[in-house]
C-alpha cells in the first residue's frame, strides 16, 4: 500500500530516486518493473507492472469507435512506458512524459494505494490549495454518509 507525499528532485537526465520506504516493496511486488503514463489531470501515473496490466486490458476493451474511449486509450496506453528501477533505486522519466506533466527539477510523488501520482511541484501546490479551500466540495454518491 503506497501512501504519503514526498518531494523529489529530478537530475539533469530526468531520473528521480524512489524513496527508500517504497523501494523494497516495489522490488518484492514487481522486481522494480513499473509503468509510467500520463493522467488527464496533468500528472503522471506510476504503477507496478502487474497492477497496470489488468487496467490496460480494461482500457483497451473499450470501443475504439467511441471518441471519449479513444481519447482515454491514447492518453493512458499511448503514453505508457515501461520503466525499471536501477541499482540505485532511480527511474528515468522520458522527456516526452516530463513535458506532458511539466516536470522540471522538483516533483511531488504521491502514494495512491496501489500506484503513485507524480506531479509538477507548482501544480501539486495549486491542487492542494484548491482542495483545502473548497468549502462547497461535493462528494460522489458512493461516499454519502462517509465520515472521517
Amino acid at each position: 500500500m503506497f501512501r504519503g507525499a514526498t518531494s523529489l528532485s529530478l537530475d539533469a537526465k530526468g531520473r528521480l530516486a524512489m524513496p527508500s520506504k517504497h523501494r523494497d516493496a516495489l522490488q518484492l511486488q514487481c522486481a522494480g518493473n513499473l509503468v509510467l503514463t500520463a493522467h488527464p489531470h496533468g500528472c503522471l501515473l506510476l504503477y507496478p507492472q502487474p497492477v497496470w496490466e489488468p487496467i490496460q486490458a480494461k482500457i483497451m476493451a473499450f470501443s475504439s469507435f467511441d471518441k471519449q474511449s479513444s481519447k482515454l486509450q491514447r492518453l493512458l496506453v499511448g503514453n505508457a512506458e515501461d520503466v525499471v528501477l536501477d541499482s540505485a533505486g532511480r527511474l528515468l522519466v522520458s522527456a516526452s512524459l516530463r513535458e506532458l506533466a511539466q516536470l522540471d527539477k522538483q516533483a511531488k510523488l504521491v502514494g495512491q494505494g496501489e500506484h503513485f501520482e507524480l506531479w509538477n511541484m507548482d501544480t501539486w501546490r495549486a491542487h492542494m490549495e484548491s482542495a483545502m479551500s473548497d468549502d462547497g466540495m461535493s462528494l460522489p454518491a458512493e461516499l454519502e454518509g462517509f465520515s472521517l
